[in-house]
């Protein structure tokens, strides 16, 4: 397994994972899990940058995320699941990269801006929050993984780690692996509300959790065309979230087409188009929702996460020791 390529990517336990998640992430562990030394990343730290006052909540979330990983297929047998604060040279090792970052690099990553504007405190957001894109650098290379599968809003945090660990290799030794990202097909899902990408924290998202009633009411809801006010009016499929979801999950491509062109032409009301839609959803939740509750009473969900972390954390400690010898900073004696 050691012999395979290292492969690092994970989620913050801040609650239910949706198909936004699936589809930008998730399917494509589902195909390399097997291809490379996977170590899939429980970071709890991470939820710590936005979320610090909901720790309350935390150990439920870590639960729900690693049933969440089981039912789509994710194998701890095949894999490493990890906890990012039971890897104590995660948190290490940010401490030794934040000396070779600057501010304003770690300044123009997006999704930064971002996450300050949804906590509201663009000027006065924690030091915590400054500093995850080097924890996040930190839970890539600490692996040398040379692959990590992500959504298209975290290719700046990949590009980080890579310069980061040019930096490391040209000022010290070279060492450190420069990762590379691998992008899915749908890197970013629309949300149902048609605004913005899916996102707990925006109310428009389908759970893979969900039951089959509320896919239903969260599909019929759904954004469509703006201008079309009734059945008869020919509508806009191109960037209509509705026809955007049918192209990933209905894999009738009859079905589809003929509703391509009878909405192009104004023969086909919106209430059809998503009651098919529905109906796909379902049909692709079904096995993840049979695969959930049979994992849901599985008290050897903690054992996984304690067993996985064992194991990364000796990797772990291995390469941090070496990073410390390069650095002249290992005094394991005097």
């Amino acid at each position: 397994m050691l012999k395979k390529q290292i492969l690092v990517t994970g989620d913050r336990p801040t609650g239910s994972l949706h198909l936004g998640h699936y589809v930008g992430t998730l399917e494509n562990r589902l195909k390399l899990q097997d291809d490379f030394n996977c170590f899939f990343l429980i970071a709890d730290l991470h939820m710590l940058t936005t979320h610090n006052d909901k720790v309350e909540e935390l150990k439920q979330n870590i639960q729900s995320l690693v049933l969440d990983w089981l039912a789509v297929g994710l194998d701890p047998n095949r894999s490493n699941f990890y906890l990012q604060s039971l890897i104590p040279e995660i948190s290490e090792l940010t401490l030794l990269l934040s000396m070779i970052c600057s501010v304003p690099r770690v300044q123009r990553i997006p999704t930064l801006k971002e996450k300050a504007s949804m906590l509201n405190d663009q000027e006065n957001y924690s030091v915590g929050l400054l500093s995850y894109p080097v924890l996040m650098s930190s839970d890539i290379l600490i692996f040398n993984a040379s692959k990590v599968p992500v959504g298209e809003d975290q290719l700046s945090h990949v590009e980080l780690a890579r310069e980061l660990s040019r930096r490391f290799n040209s000022m010290y030794q070279e060492l450190i692996v420069e990762p590379e990202p691998l992008i899915s097909d749908f890197p970013r899902l629309i949300g149902t509300d048609g605004k913005a990408k899916m996102s707990k924290s925006l109310n428009n998202s389908i759970f893979l959790s969900d039951s089959e009633d509320e896919v239903n009411k969260k599909v019929m809801r759904m954004f469509t065309d703006p201008n079309r006010t009734s059945a008869d009016i020919p509508g806009k499929v191109e960037g209509n979230p509705v026809f955007i979801y049918h192209d990933i999950f209905n894999d009738d491509l009859d079905e589809l087409n003929e509703f391509k062109e009878r909405y192009r032409k104004g023969t086909i009301g919106d209430v059809e188009v998503k009651k098919s839609l529905a109906r796909r959803i379902n049909t692709f939740l079904e096995p993840i929702r049979e695969k959930r509750l049979k994992f849901s009473n599985n008290s050897e969900i903690f054992d996984i996460i304690i067993d996985g972390s064992k194991k990364a954390r000796e990797i772990a400690k291995e390469n941090l020791e070496k990073i410390k010898d390069a650095m002249k900073i290992s005094f394991k004696e005097f």
